[in-house]
């Protein structure tokens, strides 16, 4: 399971192709016609959405993601790729970097740029790496020794370097083995790569704490990190691009980048059905329940608490960011930010708003144990529910 997820976010990372040169042509030809300077001047706020909409539907990390799933769940490719572009206008704004744009006199060109590839791409890393923690630490640690060691080498640019191929030539197709090998070194094919891998024994997992929080653990250190991708390199005997040395390398490593899921999976799963021998309380699990139960409800009370308090006690602006709780936090439908901004009757910014107010509340609330933050899931799903019941009924009889 390790390897195969950590395959999966190496793709998802990385895996997109060069777009041919029709493509590219047109693209540039889209980018030549945006006018951010003149729509930031005249505070063309749906001018600038279009343009920033345009650079989500066109980037192609943004298509890597969503194909990976990594963007709204069961979201259609449009509504996400809405969701997506107000994300990146709020957080634009709440920067301040449309000001600073027109404060530091940048040209068209130069602020395309510095969105599409800074700005978007910080936004799209940020959520890869609160997803998929290790799979991402591990991919970077990769790259930057093989980028690094005096045991590797690049492969694709004898001859060429200085040129413009060779100048954007993006780090995931850029082709390394080891320095020994001669320049004339044949290249095998990725399934022959993956075969000749296997009698590398998976490493184990070191289990020593790091980070400037303590909260992550080694893994593997950078000097056995470094004899692994020289042993994957020897056993394949063929240079190989980096893409695919991270996905080799990372499949001999017990990555943990897991999604916990119901015990009898989803329904529509044709699969074994896992059933607990027992699933009756006992005496003293009853209690242990009902102790938690009382404790998630005091951690409800003080989250919606916090809640009313970010909205200055306003009775309007309460029922809408318990609106908002539901719709994209607790409701079973899985809506979209788009169609419960719909729902509900507000901007996409203000849902955006209220949503950040949310994370905010919740990061606020310390959890000692994963079942203390289960409880506290049922329990809150079950309040804002009523909360919502309640809203509707109030709503119909007006």
């Amino acid at each position: 399971m390790a390897a195969t997820s950590a395959d999966h976010n190496q793709q998802t990372n990385h895996a997109t192709d060069a777009p041919d040169g029709s493509r590219q042509h047109s693209r540039a030809a889209r980018a030549a016609q945006a006018r951010w300077v003149e729509s930031l001047r005249r505070s063309d706020v749906t001018r600038l959405w279009s343009e920033l909409h345009r650079l989500v539907c066109n980037h192609p990390l943004v298509r890597a993601s969503h194909s990976a799933g990594l963007l709204v769940e069961g979201a259609e490719r449009g509504n996400a790729y809405v969701d997506l572009t107000q994300e990146l206008f709020v957080t634009l704004l709440a920067k301040g970097r449309f000001q600073h744009y027109i404060e530091s006199d940048m040209s068209d060109a130069d602020i395309e740029c510095e969105i599409g590839q800074i700005e978007l791409t910080n936004l799209l890393t940020a959520e890869l790496r609160k997803r998929h923690p290790e799979s991402y630490r591990l991919a970077r640690r990769i790259s930057t020794i093989i980028q690094s060691s005096a045991n590797f080498r690049r492969f694709d640019s004898l001859g060429t370097i200085g040129t413009d191929d060779e100048q954007h030539r993006r780090l995931a197709d850029r082709v390394y083995g080891l320095s020994e090998w001669a320049d004339a070194k044949p290249r095998r094919g990725l399934q022959e790569l993956e075969q000749r891998i296997q009698m590398i024994p998976v490493r184990q997992r070191d289990t020593r704490m790091v980070g400037c929080t303590g909260d992550a653990q080694i893994i593997i250190s950078n000097s056995d990190l470094e004899d692994l991708i020289v042993s994957v390199l020897e056993a394949c005997d063929s240079p190989v691009d980096v893409r695919s040395l991270r996905s080799l390398v990372m499949s001999r490593l017990p990555v943990m980048d897991i999604y916990l899921v119901p015990l009898g999976g989803d329904d529509s799963d044709d699969g074994r059905v896992f059933e607990p021998v027992d699933g009756r309380e006992n005496p003293e699990q009853d209690l242990l329940r009902r102790e938690s139960e009382n404790a998630a409800a005091g951690y409800v009370d003080r989250f919606l608490k916090g809640l009313h308090a970010t909205v200055r006690g306003k009775s309007k602006q309460y029922d809408r960011i318990i609106g908002v709780l539901w719709h994209c936090y607790l409701s079973p439908d899985h809506v979209t930010q788009l169609e419960a901004a719909a729902r509900l009757g507000v901007s996409d910014s203000l849902v955006s708003d209220y949503r950040r107010r949310i994370e905010q509340e919740l990061r606020a609330l310390a959890f000692s144990e994963i079942e203390q933050a289960r409880r506290f899931e049922i329990s809150l799903r079950e309040r804002v529910r009523a909360l919502v019941a309640v809203g509707d009924e109030e709503g119909v009889a007006v």
